[in-house]
């Protein structure tokens, strides 16, 4: 019977123990949140002043205090001046005492922060040796694939031509020499009549000639405008401006002229010169000014198919006004041939 009953006390021992220890917090070290004290040191000198100062304050106005000295009119200062006296001083030792408190508690945090700071730059370096030393293998054989991907690089890119290059080619590619002495048919008709008239789109593209020797439809474009006589006379002239400029590293492909409106175009196509269709000079490339003016000056074959070029291109450009959109318009001045004029329009004063 008594050792029945003790095992129940054991039992029930035990569960208690279990409680305490499922309840009892367990300690982070130096990340373990510090248990506030109920009170320290600081209050117990702040409540000893307090206490010293009242003691005193009572016994000088309760027990040396002379009344007869007192008078009706003064009672009121008086009793606020020993309020003053009393409590003041009192509020003064536990500001002082919740200051230095405050200082101790930062100073407390300072030192934890630190201490877990330290903890963790510890941790992190060795956590970056061991790392190192497990993928050491693996960054050279990362550094391997990257040296090889760049020589596959190196030698897919030495398959390629620049773009100046392909732009070169296609202005200077050979283009079918029109012909003036074009047969004549019954009543003066010549056979140049009798071809379909150029459209817009092939005229805007045969202006920009071929972007590479693939482009199947500005080919095409160009060879449709080559059956025209004014068009093959003008790109004719354009071809040899683009040529020769080549020869001083000037591509139109490397120009960014400013964008004239289409109604400045349309002015200049029914007769406008001078100021008010300055903004058709876009080009702003000092370079390339310099070199064509100095070109225009020295060489008399440069100068003299500049001029041609800009003859042909005001001539064309005023028939194909009459019928063109501003969209076309400015399509056309987007071409290498608009740039062309752009350039040496600036240099022969034609905006000026």
């Amino acid at each position: 019977m008594a050792e029945t009953s003790q095992q129940p006390q054991e039992t029930e021992d035990a569960s208690v123990q279990g409680a305490g220890a499922a309840t009892r917090p367990t300690s982070l070290g130096i990340y373990d949140r510090p248990k506030p004290e109920t009170i320290s040191s600081i209050e117990i000198v702040a409540l000893v002043l307090s206490a010293i100062w009242l003691l005193g304050a009572v016994f000088f106005f309760l027990l040396l205090r002379d009344d007869s000295a007192a008078g009706d009119s003064a009672e009121s200062l008086r009793f606020l001046m020993t309020m003053l006296a009393i409590f003041m001083p009192v509020a003064m030792i536990w500001v002082a005492a919740t200051a230095a408190k405050a200082s101790r508690v930062m100073r407390e945090e300072s030192q934890r922060l630190q201490a877990a700071i330290d903890a963790i730059r510890q941790a992190y370096l060795s956590q970056q040796q061991g790392h190192h030393l497990r993928t050491e293998p693996s960054v050279t054989r990362k550094l391997d694939e990257i040296a090889a991907a760049a020589r596959k690089t190196e030698t897919a890119l030495a398959t390629f031509h620049s773009r100046r290059e392909e732009g070169a080619r296609s202005v200077v590619a050979p283009t079918q020499q029109p012909v003036d002495d074009q047969p004549t048919l019954a009543l003066g008709t010549q056979a140049s009549d009798l071809a379909p008239q150029l459209s817009n789109e092939d005229f805007i593209r045969a202006l920009n000639f071929p972007e590479t020797a693939e482009d199947e439809i500005g080919f095409a474009a160009l060879r449709r405008a080559l059956r025209d006589r004014s068009t093959s006379q003008l790109v004719q002239a354009a071809q040899d401006v683009l040529t020769l400029m080549s020869q001083d590293g000037i591509y139109m492909d490397d120009l960014r002229p400013d964008r004239a409106r289409p109604e400045i175009w349309r002015h200049f196509a029914q007769g406008a010169r001078g100021r008010p269709i300055a903004p058709l000079g876009g080009i702003r490339d000092r370079s390339s000014l310099a070199l064509t003016n100095a070109r225009m000056k020295q060489d008399p074959i440069f100068r003299d198919a500049a001029h041609h070029f800009l003859r042909r291109f005001d001539k064309t450009f005023a028939e194909f006004e009459k019928n063109a959109t501003d969209s076309e318009i400015s399509a056309l001045a987007d071409t290498r041939t608009a740039r062309a004029f752009m350039l040496l329009g600036r240099c022969a004063g034609t905006f000026d």
